[in-house]
């Protein structure tokens, strides 16, 4: 994905979260990815799954012109990601407890076991307890895009809890829970087009 959007002529920060620590809380990673950022006026943030939980802390902190959470988690004010799950009434699905069929199934084979070996331990224990700190979402034109395969966050699942929460009715892309891996060219599209006067951002 990060290539795909270099290649487009896009500057893209991809930052490496601390994994491996159970002490990190959200905070941590938010301050991670502001110092990834450095300078960089306005950002587009983009988050996938569990980073739905950092990317706002982000935009609450540094002017951003637009926030995309793909599959994104949304969180409740003063919710830890640990509550969240039941809170939102998740259902665990039949293909949990299989890595490859429940976040890879669309994924080629050999990108996903290149994925899966370069798997590290994070979240921490700390961020899953820790409760999301914010009183309200972000002043910042936000989207979502949930994918029409995931088989982790399935489509009707997330509509509810974006419209739930955010009162989003989220677009939609082929693909499942890590479209980035399967297919980059369309979520590269679907980001590029964001930023067009006519999407509002």
């Amino acid at each position: 994905m990060e290539a795909e959007l270099r290649r487009r002529g896009h500057d893209v920060v991809a930052p490496d979260l601390p994994a491996g620590d159970d002490a990190a809380l959200l905070s941590t990673y938010a301050d991670t990815v502001l110092d990834a950022l450095g300078d960089r006026p306005e950002p587009v943030v983009v988050a996938q799954s569990f980073g739905g939980f950092t990317a706002p802390l982000v935009c609450d902190r540094t002017p951003s012109r637009l926030l995309v959470l793909v599959a994104g988690m949304i969180p409740s004010p003063g919710e830890a990601p640990d509550d969240w799950w039941e809170a939102t009434g998740y259902e665990v699905r039949e293909h949990t407890d299989d890595v490859i069929a429940t976040y890879y199934h669309d994924v080629p084979r050999e990108l996903a076991e290149e994925a899966l070996r370069r798997e590290r331990d994070h979240p921490s224990a700390a961020s899953m307890r820790e409760p999301w700190p914010l009183s309200s979402w972000p002043d910042v034109p936000t989207r979502v895009l949930l994918c029409r395969d995931d088989r982790f966050f399935p489509a009707p699942f997330m509509r509810r809890v974006a419209g739930e929460r955010l009162g989003i009715v989220p677009e939609e892309i082929d693909g499942g829970h890590c479209v980035a891996l399967s297919r980059p060219v369309e979520l590269a599209d679907r980001l590029e087009a964001y930023l067009v006067p006519s999407h509002g951002a």
